[in-house]
């Protein structure tokens, strides 16, 4: 198995490896673009999917872009960065506040595994209709419910469920919002 399909795969995998490498060269060099100016079209060409409508202010910076699935209407405020060694996917109706991070990769406990530099990555999951507060950051494997609502500055750690507000370090839930909250 290819390192590539490792990392996809959320296996161990040699984060070093002359593809990967040469992949994420390609990414930075589409944000690089963009972040100085450039069309915006361009950088929507890395990505596995951006829904219509959207909108991302520079800068941006990820991994490689390909897995990364944006939905209608996400709009994505400045100095964001996904690192998306496996899927980001990013429902419709989805607000990003500045300077959000997102990551999908991750690193081994065992130190010995660590600095023989493989890693893995879990997938991260957005529901739709979700405002993410400024200076976010959500760890691999997070998956945040429809309609909520994440404080800025939260570090979402575990999973979030639908139609809460939720904020802090680690991120938990404040309070339910019922359906009419939610849509206004």
């Amino acid at each position: 198995m290819t390192e590539k399909r490792k990392m996809l795969a959320g296996e161990l995998y040699n984060a070093f490896d002359s593809e990967l490498a040469a992949e994420r060269e390609r990414a930075m060099e589409m944000c690089a673009g963009f972040n100085n100016g450039g069309p915006f079209d361009e950088l929507k060409q890395i990505f596995g999917n951006a829904g219509s409508g959207l909108v991302i202010n520079p800068t941006y910076k990820c991994d490689y872009g390909r897995n990364i699935h944006f939905g209608d209407n996400v709009y994505v405020n400045y100095d964001c960065i996904m690192l998306d060694v496996c899927e980001i996917i990013i429902g419709h109706n989805v607000k990003i506040g500045p300077r959000v991070s997102i990551f999908t990769a991750a690193h081994p406990l065992d130190v010995k595994t660590r600095i023989s530099g493989l890693e893995f990555g879990k997938k991260v999951m957005i529901g739709l209709n979700v405002w993410i507060g400024g200076g976010t950051v959500i760890c691999p494997g997070v998956t945040i419910g429809g309609g909520s609502v994440i404080g800025a500055g939260s570090v979402v750690t575990r999973n979030i469920p639908r139609q809460v507000v939720a904020a802090g370090n680690p991120c938990r839930v404040i309070k339910r919002l019922d359906e009419s909250e939610a849509e206004k």
